[in-house]
């Protein structure tokens, strides 16, 4: 059982540094996105490629998070946090020097995997620093904010840094801010801990398995379903994914427990979490190419084109979702939000070549930005939600998962749709901005299927996560 006595003094600090642990490692991937065109000119890698920019840290990030939560787990929170931090930092260095793009992106990778590490690492820490109830609720709002923050505050620092220093300074940047939350490290408690092992085959097996998925939907894109490469990589990934399945079933120590995956409230949170995640990526990587190649936007303009979306994350998730906290329930929250993210990928599918954006790109932003803030603080706290000591790291690493894992399969099937909605004889800029409005309609959808999602999955009545609290496990569950 955690004591909270001694923590209270040290509470505000502590939340400061998981809270800029979170921005930073929801930040890095999006931070790319808007020097991307620059990227691949200077590193000489063509478009078709370039989503792997985006899609590698996303993966690793993603497939590693479950192994990364339970290395906290049984290591020490605030250790692992420090070690992930250390990881993260080297990838900055080695993607900042970068000379080819195969660099570059295994710099990506090694990115993810320092993330893997911090960003449970982190959520475990706040719940060990703040005892259940409204303390923990307030915490978990910044926290699950960032989230949602961090991906628009990574392509506003990109857009400034590509235009100003270069790209290579997306990487350089973060290297003054991990020594930083670093040194603030000893204002977090050390954590609990607990025994078991580590379920590397099952690490392995998905984070490999969900690779090969997301290369397959990509070459199958611009290659067609028959490619020889695309079944083999297709089926390569459905063996992986099915010995996963077999691993967990029979592991003595499983990155996904049963009694994890057995609540349905936190089944449906992750499931809306996934859908949220693969909506939000794919967007902002449309957007970017049709402010840059579209519309011939500056790096700096094209960052700071996505400032109403901060705006409207800031609102969603600092105002609206809260109120709506107190008053309703999750489904009903996340329904919300969902059909306001929706309605603002409809509005940009009005986006046209010489389309006046103050009349659909920002006001659409704004919209999606308010949709998504709301829907990301409530799928925050009920992923966490009454959850055993024990598992505290792997709920909190499922919840991350599945925003990172939704980004990267959504981005690979919305960008082969992109690809298939460009008929040939048509104007190049009325070609790919087709193409860039049918990715956005499909992220839509991805949003309307997270409110059916909603409805199928019973989740909490109104009030039930007024007070978020960790559940005493059974004994006799494994």
């Amino acid at each position: 059982m955690t004591s909270y006595t001694g923590h209270r003094e040290r509470s505000g600090p502590a939340l400061l540094v998981i809270a800029a642990a979170q921005l930073l490692m929801v930040m890095d991937g999006t931070i790319v996105t808007v020097g991307l065109p620059v990227i691949g000119n200077g590193l000489k890698i063509a478009e078709a490629d370039l989503d792997w920019v985006l899609t590698a840290y996303a993966l690793a990030f993603g497939g590693l998070l479950l192994a990364g939560g339970r290395t906290g787990d049984l290591f020490g929170r605030r250790r692992m946090l420090r070690i992930g931090l250390l990881v993260f930092l080297a990838a900055s260095l080695l993607g900042g020097l970068a000379g080819n793009g195969g660099v570059l992106i295994a710099a990506r990778v090694l990115q993810g995997v320092g993330a893997a590490i911090v960003a449970p690492a982190a959520l475990s820490l706040l719940a060990d620093t703040f005892p259940a109830g409204p303390q923990r609720n307030k915490a978990l709002g910044v926290y699950g904010a960032m989230g949602g923050l961090g991906s628009v505050v990574g392509l506003l620092l990109g857009g400034a840094l590509t235009e100003y220093l270069g790209w290579r300074w997306i990487m350089f940047i973060n290297i003054p801010i991990v020594l930083l939350v670093l040194a603030g490290t000893t204002a977090v408690v050390p954590g609990t801990r607990e025994r078991g092992g580590i379920d590397l085959p099952g690490a392995t097996t998905v984070t490999v398995g969900l690779g090969s998925l997301v290369y397959a939907i990509n070459r199958a894109g611009s290659h067609g379903l028959g490619d020889r490469l695309t079944v083999t990589f297709a089926a390569t990934a459905v063996a992986l994914l099915t010995a996963f399945v077999l691993i967990q079933h029979g592991a003595r120590s499983p990155m996904l427990p049963r009694r994890v995956l057995s609540d349905r409230d936190r089944l449906g949170v992750n499931l809306v979490m996934l859908l949220m995640g693969a909506g939000q990526l794919a967007t902002f990587y449309f957007l970017t190419l049709y402010m840059q190649t579209i519309k011939q936007y500056s790096p700096m303009i094209t960052g700071l084109a996505y400032l109403p979306f901060a705006i409207g994350v800031g609102i969603g998730s600092g105002l609206i979702g809260p109120a709506l906290q107190a008053r309703t329930s999750t489904r009903n929250i996340l329904a919300i939000g969902m059909a306001v993210a929706a309605a603002a990928m409809g509005w940009f599918s009005l986006l046209t070549p010489d389309q006046n954006a103050v009349l659909v790109l920002l006001p659409a932003q704004l919209l999606g930005g308010i949709g998504l803030g709301i829907g990301f603080v409530a799928a925050t706290i009920g992923g966490v939600h009454g959850v055993a000591p024990q598992d505290s790291g792997i709920a909190s690493g499922l919840v991350n998962t599945s925003q990172q894992i939704g980004g990267a399969v959504g981005l690979a099937v919305l960008a082969s749709i992109a690809t298939t909605n460009q008929p040939p004889g048509t104007p190049l800029p009325e070609a790919l901005t087709g193409g860039y409005t049918a990715g956005m309609l499909g992220a839509g959808a991805f949003y309307l299927t997270a409110i059916l999602a909603t409805v199928l999955l019973p989740m909490r009545e109104p009030g039930r996560l007024q007070a978020v609290t960790f559940a005493t496990p059974d004994p006799s569950e494994r």
